[in-house]
């Protein structure tokens, strides 16, 4: 039987930790030079800087006015995982304040991704709790007992989410990426870094940009041509 107001999933088996682990030693940054899936919209942004999460997604879908489904749902979740919230296109109704966190981070979450706004930033500031939304608002959601989605199908800042997929989230942003896709993620995005590594030293020792990259070079040739 369809239930038109609630629909529960269960919850995805966990990513392998050493993967994960591994996905932590990277940027999104440097991903995102190869990597074209997955990424939320730039207004999705940190609520506290420098902090660096990675885990297996959990999904929520609720509509603006109502997070029961929210309050209900964070008893299922536990360590090794982060919850992506899709506010189904509001952006007025902040669902996740000092209460959630506070229960979020008793329950172990890794962190959290808000597709809309969330409230009580210096709450959410001293429990530390690694969260990222499109910003603050005084106005809260309530509970109305209206439905949503648990580890459903969800769409955070234009990014297609299924709950099971690994996430990377850091300063620049929110990377999601499918189980099938993170083997090569990891093997690209490994000896991208290293090679990063090596470019910014050589730039620190003194050589300019345009001529470590080759850019110098083309515009030369166009130039001379």
């Amino acid at each position: 039987m369809t239930n038109l107001f609630y629909k529960m999933n269960p919850m995805p088996p966990k990513i392998d930790q050493s993967k994960l682990d591994r996905l932590a030693k990277l940027e999104t940054a440097t991903i995102g030079h190869f990597y074209h899936f997955g990424f939320t919209a730039p207004a999705i942004q940190p609520v506290l800087k420098g902090k660096v999460v990675t885990g297996t997604v959990v999904t929520l879908a609720i509509p603006g006015l109502d997070s029961t489904l929210l309050h209900h749902c964070l008893s299922e979740v536990g360590p090794g995982y982060f919850m992506a919230v899709d506010r189904l296109g509001d952006t007025k109704y902040a669902c996740w304040g000092g209460g959630v966190t506070r229960m979020a981070a008793m329950m172990g979450l890794e962190g959290a991704c808000i597709d809309g706004p969330h409230t009580d930033t210096l709450e959410v500031e001293e429990q530390g709790f690694a969260m990222w939304s499109r910003g603050p608002s005084p106005v809260t959601t309530r509970l109305y007992n209206s439905g949503g989605g648990f580890n459903v199908p969800v769409s955070i800042g234009g990014a297609a989410v299924l709950p099971g997929y690994a996430v990377l989230a850091d300063d620049s942003g929110v990377l999601f990426i499918a189980p099938e896709d993170l083997d090569a993620v990891l093997a690209e995005g490994e000896p991208r870094t290293e090679r990063g590594r090596i470019s910014e030293a050589k730039v620190s020792a003194g050589t300019h940009l345009g001529e470590l990259s080759g850019a110098t070079k083309m515009v030369n040739a166009k130039l001379n041509g």
